[in-house]
């Protein structure tokens, strides 16, 4: 091979990641089908709306901010990221610091009156509205609409009439009552709902966990979609009814049945412009969280049908592989980001903080990397579980390698700096000062209760720029290595099996920490992240 040729494939090499293209999951097949699911990552409750020509989807985010990630797409299979509706999270006290499994719950986005609205719930606060004139924002400051304990998954209706109104859930956790939907109204500017809520189903009768409404109008019939059964292994349900209140009569539409996709449900009725009926839910599928799956839908006797009946009981079972929308037009295969060469002077819209970020975590740079400080964000290393300036991304397929370049110049004895996995469960890869030299070991630990980690052998590092790799086969199990050139890679420690986090699924990315407090912190300079398969 030429030097010549070597340089130009070098070069289409870095041209490929510069662009932050996903390589390892693509739902599209290019035969004019797609195959499920249209995301292997975790966004999980998903709502989407069309508005023209465009698709755009929302998803809860929980503690991980910035929150409400905005997806787009043309076609419905081919989707990417385009911005965050949520810059950080109220009240700011309570999440500048980690709250693993609080904050945003299942949200619902609505395009009413030329502007885009979402209703997200906090369950230890209350419903809340914020909206822009673009998808990609600026999106306002988030507005209280209802104030209460234990509400959750709010949608919006808005009548033929001009009346508005909110359906909504219970979590059990804190409301001490679930498994049941209520109907209230709001003001037409949809700024406050009302404490005149009426209950349209107990679900306690067959809809156990019934939650997660998505609210919707057609041929003067109201519709609730409504989850049921349990997040691993629920159901879809559909109530109707002529009058917005009820009474409403129901009606199971998407069940696992034969397949392997376990608990089809939660997610957002869609029209293509061709006037095709389709609907976005998700699989839980444990350390990958909850993954986005595609259904034809059709209407029949004013009941959708979802799916197809494999089993012929008469309710529907999702599909694999299926035509793709039609949307008058094709468009290309494009997918979230997933890789980071971080030579844009912006983080990639992939990464999250674990809660609101704070100036002095690090920057992006002009310089061609990204600079993390080491920081005293917890007080025992031990407690990385609840350390908010993790910088973290969802698990992007089934299988994949990720891979990080890392300069570490370290100040402080106890610095360290690594590449992670992070779930209820974790496991990391710690390059750490001791007494100033370098050290690399794997930790990793497990947090109940009480917090249980081990940790390997260090290893005396020469260089401070080091390779650091994590292998995800199916499962979830994590094989971990290093090199001191990309070239020559040494496995380290022992394979971990990841597991999901706080009704999130588990996620990879870099850390920064320090045991000391100083006027001047050691920094990581990040030079790419690059996942491959």
């Amino acid at each position: 091979m030429t030097k010549n040729i070597k340089i130009a494939i070098l070069l289409l090499s870095i041209f490929s990641f510069q662009k932050n293209e996903a390589q390892v999951w693509t739902p599209d097949n290019g035969d004019g089908t797609y195959t499920n699911p249209i995301i292997h990552a975790d966004y999980s409750d998903p709502d989407a709306v069309r508005v023209g020509d465009d698709f755009y989807m929302t998803a809860s985010s929980f503690n991980c901010i910035p929150g409400l990630p905005i997806l787009h797409s043309k076609d419905l299979v081919n989707w990417k990221i385009v911005s965050y509706a949520l810059s950080k999270q109220p009240p700011f006290e309570t999440y500048n610091k980690v709250q693993h499994g609080n904050g945003v719950w299942a949200p619902s986005i609505t395009f009413h009156n030329n502007e885009f609205y979402i209703y997200y719930p906090d369950p230890d606060f209350g419903i809340y509205m914020i909206k822009a004139k673009k998808a990609e924002g600026p999106w306002s400051e988030p507005l209280l609409v209802k104030a209460g304990i234990g509400l959750i998954d709010p949608s919006p209706l808005w009548d033929d009439d001009g009346k508005a109104y909110l359906a909504h859930a219970f979590a059990g956790s804190r409301a001490q009552i679930k498994s049941l939907l209520v109907v209230c109204s709001m003001n037409t500017e949809g700024t406050i709902a009302n404490n005149d809520e009426v209950m349209v189903i107990d679900g306690h009768d067959g809809e156990g966990t019934i939650e997660g409404p998505k609210f919707y109008k057609r041929n003067n019939y109201y519709y609730i979609f409504a989850p049921a059964g349990g997040v691993p292994t629920g159901w879809q349900t559909i109530l109707r009814s002529k009058n917005v209140f009820g009474p409403y009569e129901k009606k199971k539409v998407l069940e696992q049945g034969s397949t392997k996709i376990n608990g089809p449900h939660q997610g957002a009725w869609v029209q293509t412009q061709t006037g095709e009926d389709w609907f976005v839910h998700f699989q839980d599928k444990g350390a990958y969280g909850r993954i986005v799956h595609l259904q034809p839908m059709k209407w029949e006797k004013d009941w959708p049908v979802m799916g197809q009946d494999f089993d012929k009981n008469g309710i529907g079972e999702p599909v694999t592989t299926f035509k793709k929308p039609n949307v008058g037009k094709k468009y290309p295969i494009e997918n979230p980001a997933e890789s980071d060469e971080f030579n844009e002077p912006k983080l990639g819209l992939q990464w999250q903080w674990q809660a609101n970020s704070q100036i002095n975590w690090g920057f992006p740079t002009s310089l061609g990397y990204l600079n993390l400080f080491c920081m005293t964000t917890i007080k025992d290393s031990k407690r990385i579980f609840d350390a908010p300036n993790l910088l973290l991304q969802k698990f992007p397929a089934e299988e994949f390698s990720a891979t990080a370049k890392l300069t570490f110049n370290t100040r402080l004895n106890g610095e360290s700096t690594g590449l992670i996995i992070m779930g209820l469960d974790y496991s990391y890869l710690c390059f750490k000062n001791d007494n100033g030299k370098l050290y690399l070991n794997q930790k990793t630990g497990t947090f109940n209760k009480t917090v249980s980690e081990t940790e390997t052998k260090p290893i005396l590092i020469s260089s401070n720029t080091i390779y650091l790799k994590v292998k995800v086969k199916k499962g979830g199990i994590c094989s971990f290595f290093y090199s001191l050139d990309d070239k020559n890679y040494q496995p380290i420690g022992n394979d971990f099996t990841s597991i999901e986090g706080k009704w999130i699924g588990a996620k990879m990315g870099l850390f920064a920490l320090s045991e000391k407090v100083t006027n001047d912190s050691g920094n990581v300079a990040v030079d790419w992240f690059r996942v491959t398969k």
